[in-house]
């Protein structure tokens, strides 16, 4: 809407710009023709003093429209070209403005608008990239560091059987780990540039979330949790492994935050036109500040329990949410628990 009241007031301005010299120039021919018809008998010399007249107006204005166009066109289009062989460069900083209040009418200043746009979204997606590759590869050391030194000292001589296999255990883990970041790298990623794209088949929401939870099954009696469930019958035409990464994530997340003996609430009901997916627990709870944090990739509301996950899994929760045109919104209150909810279309 902007850019076409833009193209408006470029317009009329423009037409004003040609009318007046246009007006100038008649105007002044017919009071000088007049003039001269007055004082001169000869008509030829009245008419070679309007020509001569008007010859001059118009190499006037001539030179006058080669100034404008020098200032609105010539000098806005090198703005803009500059602008751009900086930003193919990597040069993400560059910002155009219009050289005069003229040019803020014209479509020149829409299309350098659109270049600053342009440039800052690539600033913030070269600035995400570059944070993105730092917490990749801290992720990746630390698990990569462990190996490293367990592998190291596994070959040690004289190790006990039992300390060998503690060892033993800690590079399985360590490693399952690694494979499961590397993983979630590679379904984010294929999510954000949209690689993955939902092949729908029927699926049964509810048996579908009853196998994610048996999953856990040896977690939760560990922690000793009462899981309270509430699971209607649903049916739709949807990508299960879509589903699955939201049910999983939310789940292990309520299952790891909660305390020994707490408890967690899953809830799965129709709503006619859409089904809500709901995970409640009575865990760690998240601050305020953090809230709106939670959904960035590698972001961990809790520092403490960052050996436990890689920061990915609310990343890929939001973004497969996302995808499938749905929305997710979380409550929470610290020390008292934090409440997760997905809705979905059953038409997506």
């Amino acid at each position: 809407m902007k850019d076409r009241s833009q193209k408006t007031k470029g317009e009329v301005l423009g037409f004003i710009l040609f009318l007046l010299p246009l007006s100038f120039t008649v105007t002044f021919g017919i009071i000088i023709y007049v003039s001269l018809d007055n004082f001169f008998e000869s008509r030829f010399v009245v008419v070679m003093f309007t020509v001569m007249y008007i010859v001059f107006s118009a190499l006037v204005f001539y030179l006058i429209d080669i100034f404008r166009r020098k200032k609105t066109v010539t000098a806005p289009t090198e703005q803009i070209l500059d602008a751009t062989e900086r930003i193919a460069r990597g040069d993400f900083s560059v910002r155009i403005y219009p050289n005069s209040g003229i040019d803020a009418f014209t479509e020149y200043a829409a299309i350098m608008e659109n270049v600053n746009k342009m440039a800052s979204e690539l600033s913030k997606s070269e600035m995400l990239k570059s944070e993105f590759i730092s917490n990749v590869s801290h992720e990746i050391k630390t698990p990569l560091s462990i190996i490293k030194s367990y592998a190291s000292a596994l070959k040690a001589p004289n190790l006990d059987k039992e300390t060998r296999e503690k060892y033993v255990d800690v590079l399985g883990k360590t490693s399952e780990r690694l494979s499961v970041l590397v993983t979630d790298i590679l379904k984010l990623n294929k999510l954000e540039n949209r690689t993955i794209l939902p092949e729908k088949t029927e699926v049964s929401v509810n048996e579908l979330l009853c196998e994610c939870v048996l999953r856990y099954e040896q977690t939760i009696e560990k922690k000793e949790l009462e899981i309270d469930t509430d699971i209607d019958d649903i049916t739709v035409f949807a990508e299960p492994n879509l589903l699955d990464v939201v049910f999983a994530n939310l789940i292990s997340n309520a299952i790891k935050f909660s305390k020994q003996g707490g408890a967690v609430k899953i809830l799965l009901k129709d709503n006619g036109k859409d089904f809500t997916f709901t995970v409640k627990d009575n865990g760690i709870g998240i601050k305020k500040e953090v809230g709106e944090r939670i959904f960035e990739k590698f972001y961990q509301a809790d520092a403490s329990r960052s050996s436990e996950g890689n920061g990915l899994g609310l990343a890929l929760v939001k973004r497969v949410v996302d995808v499938l045109g749905g929305k997710i919104t979380v409550t929470s209150e610290l020390g008292k628990g934090s409440t997760f909810t997905v809705t979905v279309a059953k038409g997506n």
